[in-house]
């Protein structure tokens, strides 16, 4: 109370103008404070978003879109330049791999592959810890006469005991477990690594398939459209020659036959298309009321120099391979790591703190010091279970390199299975457009003929027959020709 007093009077006695500069200094020195807190927690949040924006994006990576182009793709972008609407396969691909899909997942899995490299590499540093504790026995019942105050059990140190230490403790890694352990954590995360990068490949060669199968759908639809066109006006001029007493009435007929038959056409056409625009729709995160809009198939021959870059040689380049590699080598750190536990194990303990009845100072001081200990485990006996593990890690590098023999021969095969259809379509490609050339001329020279009544009108039925076969056949060859480049880039590991 007189220091209250005394400073009460010391500010009544200050002159008004020292009294509100006192109180302009403390409203400076607190806006200052808020400032530096305020900056503080700005760079603390700063720091944390660019934390995120470094781990995070990782999978997601740009690299989701082949690394070879060819000439539709060109050709898709120039349009896409013309239509902002378009959905180019870059788009779709780009789209596809932010949904949730494998390729998410192998992320993921790779993600927590890392954790495991980082806790591995965590085993060989020291623990820390600060254990404190407060223990209290009840006091012996009928002490003799004249002996001090102890406790009641005698496994206790004391009445009241006071436990606060600082303990560091590890492993000493003389049989090279914790060696072996990180060798495999590293191991498996290039297996996660690959494991991803695969998934990725399967993802793009889906979109594409997805991707060409709507266009392919939306040009026999076209196709379907224009047969439908002409065999209408083809069934209108019959009747006009049927009205004139030119031709008979089974010609009518016929012609109206035709025509079901492409309006049948095209009501599976456009069947086909729905089904594969809900396709490209789950890839890419449409919802199934958005329009999709994709090119139209380039007519352009392919160049035949296109597929004289892949070659067999680079087979071996595909991240299957380096994912068998790298579990391989994870099984043989398997052994290593059952081998270990054959081995004796050194471990570590240092504490110090103190250990007192009583957190007075000549007690507490009394009872301060630091403690240390080493521990030794040999293995005797453990029933043949660590040679088991030995065994099981054995036969299951044995299983990944039968694998991978396996596997090599199978991405030979799709190499050249591949090769051969790409080099079939491209050839197809030009057959199906002189096909389609002749097939319109025939068309033309039959309906002329039929006019002129040089002809049946079978002939010209079957010139459009003809027509509608040759185009489907010149859409689906340059479907199979893009989807075979599709599989020729996952073949060769591009």
């Amino acid at each position: 109370m007189p220091a209250i007093r005394l400073q009460w009077r010391r500010l009544s006695l200050c002159r008004p103008e020292q009294a509100s500069h006192a109180v302009s200094n403390r409203t400076a020195w607190a806006t200052r404070a808020l400032f530096f807190i305020g900056a503080f927690w700005l760079l603390l949040t700063t720091g944390a978003v660019a934390q995120a924006q470094f781990v995070f994006p990782r999978r997601l990576p740009d690299s989701v879109t082949p690394r070879e182009t060819n000439n539709a793709t060109v050709a898709a972008n120039s349009q896409a330049s013309s239509a902002p609407d378009l959905l180019t396969l870059d788009e779709a691909q780009r789209l596809a791999a932010t949904q949730a899909s494998a390729f998410q997942r192998a992320g993921i899995s790779e993600q927590i592959a890392s954790e495991d490299v980082r806790q591995a590499r965590a085993a060989f540093r020291p623990k820390v810890t600060a254990p404190g504790s407060y223990i209290y026995t009840s006091p012996a019942i009928d002490p003799p006469p004249g002996t001090p105050r102890e406790q009641s059990f005698i496994n206790a140190n004391a009445i009241s005991e006071y436990l606060a230490l600082m303990n560091v403790e590890g492993d000493v890694d003389i049989s090279g477990r914790l060696r072996a352990a990180l060798a495999r954590s590293r191991a498996d995360l290039e297996a996660a690594h690959a494991g991803t990068e695969v998934a990725r490949r399967e993802l793009a060669r889906s979109v594409v398939e997805a991707y060409y199968g709507l266009v392919l759908a939306r040009a026999l639809t076209r196709a379907a459209q224009q047969n439908l066109d002409s065999a209408e006006q083809f069934q209108q001029v019959t009747a006009l020659l049927f009205s004139g007493g030119e031709v008979a009435a089974v010609d009518v007929t016929r012609a109206e036959l035709q025509t079901l038959t492409r309006r049948d056409e095209m009501e599976k056409a456009r069947a086909n298309e729905v089904v594969a625009v809900g396709a490209l729709q789950v890839l890419v995160g449409y919802d199934f009321s958005r329009p999709v809009n994709v090119i139209d198939f380039i007519l352009a021959v392919p160049d035949p120099s296109e597929l004289q870059r892949f070659s067999a040689d680079t087979v071996s380049r595909r991240p299957e391979l380096l994912q068998f590699d790298a579990e391989h080598r994870a099984a043989e750190q398997e052994i290593k790591l059952a081998r270990a536990e054959r081995l004796p194990q050194l471990s570590y303990s240092l504490s110090g703190g103190f250990d007192a009845d009583s957190l007075k100072a000549p007690r507490l001081k009394q009872h301060t010091g630091a403690a240390g200990a080493f521990n030794l485990t040999v293995p005797i006996f453990d029933w043949g279970a660590s040679r088991s593990r030995e065994r099981q890690a054995r036969l299951r590098a044995q299983s990944v390199q039968s694998e991978r023999s396996q596997a090599l021969r199978t991405f030979g095969q799709d190499f050249y299975a591949a090769r051969a259809q790409a080099t079939s379509a491209s050839a197809r490609i030009r057959l199906a457009q002189e096909a389609v050339a002749k097939a319109q001329d025939n068309l033309s020279a039959s309906i002329a003929r039929y006019r002129s009544g040089e002809a049946q009108i079978v002939e010209v039925t079957d010139a459009q027959t003809t027509l509608a076969a040759a185009r489907a056949a010149l859409y689906q060859a340059l479907f199979d020709y893009q989807i075979a480049l599709a599989h020729l880039r996952q073949a060769t590991g591009q």
